[in-house]
């Protein structure tokens, strides 16, 4: 942008004296006025690699990449979508292009700003600029924030999910809005959202099908982040609901949970601390999260070994840390994984996806690439 033009938006953006702060939410949508950037400024090899994806792929696999260079070992025969939640790098964006895979950044915002119009104007116009200037294919709206169904956020929520669709698409073809979803529509942590009405402002919805005992009514006892039965009960809700299946991927978890042991009995049952939230008298922060790669080493040092529990469909095991306290650890694995990307097929979602893609080994170790690899593989649904 030359400095000539950019003196000349910021005098249009100009507001009079008696009001303040309008320039900031003029700027962002007067820059979209300025063209997309040339192919001279591309930061690909290929000037080809920085045009957006336009095909749609039958079968959706979302990753999300929280920073660092694990990408570069990623299963890229199956990712269709990849969400940048960590630092931007113009290297991913380019080797996922090469690989016909979208690229899009992180939507969050503060539900009390986007009640007004112009706000929402302004913020949609920011993404979109920085959406054209890194080479992107739309945007993951990520707001997990309580919401009253009578309460204005509501449906400025909606409108926001409506709008930002409506403008991605106008200004960058084949792009793609998604918004991501609690693993279930029944007013999870107070998240009282108007689920049919962002699944039909937006191309689809991720479903988190993970983090299922932030809230727990009854036994504060260590369980699985995302019970089989529970999981599935709860995308029938939202189909029931009147939600195109097509628009539903299936979010699994890479990730698990360690709880520490208040007591810890034969039949391998762990009570833990009650900590709130939200309401309910007990949750997952009483434990916390591990990465699959950790997960898989700290087994080995278990004292009970993998155990299988057949009413959550999840594995689970026991160790004792170095003050002698019991801990109990409860994840996903390959077979959990798979048990439910078959419901995928049964139900016709749309796809899969993962939080988050760098929770595996890619060090290339012998051991840790098998588990690497399997884990990839179980997100192909199998009948």
């Amino acid at each position: 942008m030359s400095s000539q033009l950019l003196r000349r938006l910021c005098l249009l953006a100009r507001p009079p004296l008696s009001a303040p702060g309008i320039a900031v939410l003029l700027l962002p949508q007067l820059l979209l006025l300025l063209p997309v950037p040339a192919a001279a400024n591309c930061p690909c090899q290929d000037p080809a690699l920085c045009q957006p994806i336009r095909q749609r792929p039958d079968f959706e696999v979302f990753a999300f990449d929280v920073g660092e260079k694990t990408w570069k070992s990623y299963d890229w025969s199956q990712i269709t979508t990849v969400a940048v939640f960590g630092k931007y790098d113009s290297e991913l964006m380019c080797y996922a292009h090469s690989k016909g895979a979208r690229v899009v950044l992180k939507g969050d915002v503060f539900l009390k700003d986007i009640i007004d119009p112009t706000f929402r104007a302004s913020w949609i116009a920011h993404k979109l600029m920085v959406a054209k200037t890194q080479y992107m294919d739309g945007i993951n709206i990520d707001i997990e924030q309580e919401v009253n169904c009578s309460s204005p956020e509501y449906d400025a929520l909606t409108a926001l999910v409506k709008e930002t669709t409506e403008s991605f698409h106008r200004e960058i073809e084949g792009s793609q809005v998604t918004f991501d979803v609690a693993w279930s529509s029944k007013c999870i942590d107070r998240r009282c959202y108007n689920y049919t009405g962002i699944a039909d402002a937006c191309d689809f919805l991720f479903v988190m099908s993970y983090d299922e005992q932030s809230q727990v009514w009854s036994e504060c006892i260590a369980a699985a982040n995302a019970p089989y039965n529970q999981t599935l009960a709860a995308y029938d809700e939202y189909i029931e609901m009147g939600i195109n299946p097509k628009k539903l991927v299936m979010g699994v978890p890479w990730y698990g949970y360690d709880y520490t042991c208040l007591t810890l009995t034969e039949d391998h049952v762990c009570t833990i601390a009650k900590v709130p939230f939200r309401g309910a008298p007990c949750s997952d922060a009483a434990g916390h999260q591990v990465p699959y790669k950790m997960i898989m080493k700290q087994v080995n040092s278990s004292i009970s070994g993998i155990q299988w529990n057949k009413d959550q469909q999840a594995p689970y095991f026991n160790y004792k840390d170095s003050t002698g306290r019991f801990h109990q650890v409860w994840y996903d694995n390959p077979q959990s994984i798979s048990l439910k990307a078959a419901f995928i097929q049964t139900r016709g979602l749309r796809g899969i996806g993962m939080w988050n893609a760098n929770c595996l080994d890619y060090s290339g170790d012998t051991v840790a690439k098998q588990q690497t690899e399997e884990m990839w593989k179980a997100l192909k649904p199998k009948l």
